[in-house]
């Protein structure tokens, strides 16, 4: 019996060790998986949880141009005409309304026959234009959908240099295979940027965002977030000789881009802010200058809402609300943020002496010619090295105004002498281009130019019949 018992005993241990063993290893695995879990937590950041947040609401946009193209030479000898070709092109863009109301750049489904977009889980919808502001670079498209998810909106005027900054969209479209949007990430670099040279997108831009996080082709018209996963900007373009991201990106900021949203939502265009007075251009060498001064007030229109606030020719314009205005691209970016009908605080010095005056914002009135009469008045010649070197313009392409009629030039805002740039978000490379862009631009709403005066690049805005 003793030995019975010892043998008892001894399995007794025996399974005493095996149940120990046992929770032993569960007690382990557990432990792994709560390392792993821990690690796992580590892992995620603020960028990772703004991804998170925006990302299901960002889309890539397709488009269908079709192209007239001249029949080649077998064609036409057997009495054939010029056909179509289709080509197609991409960006990004982000949801704004659950019922599928999305922004993009307007440069992205410019001159589109057909757009689609397709989603995070790879559906695609057809898509129709709601309206689009070129001078902002901003279009509205809508899918018929609902339910989808938003991309928070946040604030674009308190943004602070070096905080971070991820760029959302497609670069590439489907090259990559999927669906799923690439993200980059970097830090806010600089607010208030003007870009008066060319870039990927188009040439000029006013009061960016610039950013070192990558953009790339397809990343047009995506978000630019925070860490707060709040849509901060919507990207537009790189500046880059090569063509690919160097650390210069820039967006719109958003609070623009909601403001012409609500405006083209609302009534299918932009109503573009006018108050009456032209600036007068620096002088050349006068860049630094420029910098730490006011902008002259150059011509005041009678009847204007600048003439009914006491504004007068001479008038040196220093600031606008908050925004200090140190040069023409300063009062034209707080222009882009002004809306028709309300009311705006100038600051001006006359004589010495700082008046403050308000203005209320009217609707830009349109040029009491039309077009046709507009380009038989101005007399336009391809910009060559010949009169690059001879009048010391800066630039290597534009349309000179070799001579405009006095009418014209008071209501369009230029004169002899000035070098076309840009029309729109057309760059404009020579005479042809530029009377092209005017009669295309003509009619269709507002058209901001882009001059080079004396060394020095400014706008001009304005509406043909």
């Amino acid at each position: 019996m003793t030995g019975c018992r010892g043998i008892v005993a001894l399995l007794g241990l025996a399974i005493s060790a095996c149940e120990n063993d046992g929770l032993s290893s569960a007690q382990a695995s557990q432990g792994a998986a709560a390392r792993s879990i821990e690690v796992s937590d580590n892992r995620r950041t603020a960028i990772t949880a703004a991804v998170e947040r925006v990302s299901p609401a960002v889309v890539t946009v397709q488009t269908e141009i079709v192209e007239r193209v001249p029949a080649d030479f077998y064609e036409q000898f057997f009495g054939g005409r010029s056909g179509r070709r289709p080509s197609s092109g991409l960006g990004s863009g982000f949801i704004v309304s659950a019922d599928g109301v999305i922004v993009t750049n307007a440069h992205v489904i410019a001159g589109a026959t057909r757009i689609f977009v397709a989603l995070r889980d790879g559906t695609t919808y057809p898509a129709r234009l709601l309206g689009a502001d070129e001078t902002n670079d901003l279009a509205v498209i809508k899918i018929d959908a609902r339910d989808l998810p938003v991309a928070p909106l946040g604030n674009s005027s308190n943004l602070l240099v070096g905080e971070w900054a991820i760029a959302i969209g497609s670069p590439y479209g489907f090259l990559l295979e999927n669906t799923e949007p690439s993200v980059t990430a970097g830090v806010v670099s600089g607010t208030g940027r003007n870009l008066p040279a060319e870039s990927a997108g188009a040439g000029v831009y006013v009061d960016m965002i610039q950013t070192d996080a990558s953009i790339n082709p397809g990343n047009s018209g995506g978000p630019l977030v925070n860490a707060s996963g709040e849509v901060i900007g919507v990207n537009s373009s790189i500046f880059s000789p090569s063509g690919g991201s160097i650390g210069l990106g820039f967006a719109i900021p958003i609070n623009r881009a909601q403001r012409v949203t609500e405006d083209l939502l609302a009534h299918g265009v932009v109503r573009r802010p006018w108050v009456g007075f032209k600036l007068q251009s620096p002088q050349r060498g006068a860049r630094r200058t420029a910098l730490a001064k006011g902008v002259a007030i150059s011509s005041v229109v009678p009847g204007s809402p600048a003439a009914r606030a006491g504004i007068q020719p001479g008038d040196v314009l220093v600031q606008s609300r908050d925004r200090v205005v140190k040069n023409p691209f300063d009062w034209e970016a707080e222009r882009l943020e002004l809306r028709v009908g309300e009311a705006v605080p100038l600051t001006i010095e006359r004589l010495g002496r700082e008046i403050r005056t308000n203005v209320k914002v009217a609707d830009l009135p349109e040029v009491n010619a039309p077009k046709v009469t507009v380009l038989r008045e101005i007399q336009l010649v391809t910009l060559t090295p010949a009169i690059r070197a001879e009048r010391n313009v800066r630039r290597a392409t534009g349309a000179l105004v070799q001579a405009v009629t006095a009418r014209i030039a008071g209501q369009l805002g230029i004169q002899s002498g000035d070098v076309i740039l840009q029309i729109n978000r057309v760059p404009i490379a020579d005479a042809e281009a530029a009377a092209r862009a005017l009669d295309y631009y003509g009619g269709r709403g507002a058209i901001v130019m882009y001059l080079e005066r004396q060394g020095q690049v400014y706008t001009t805005e304005f509406v043909i019949q």
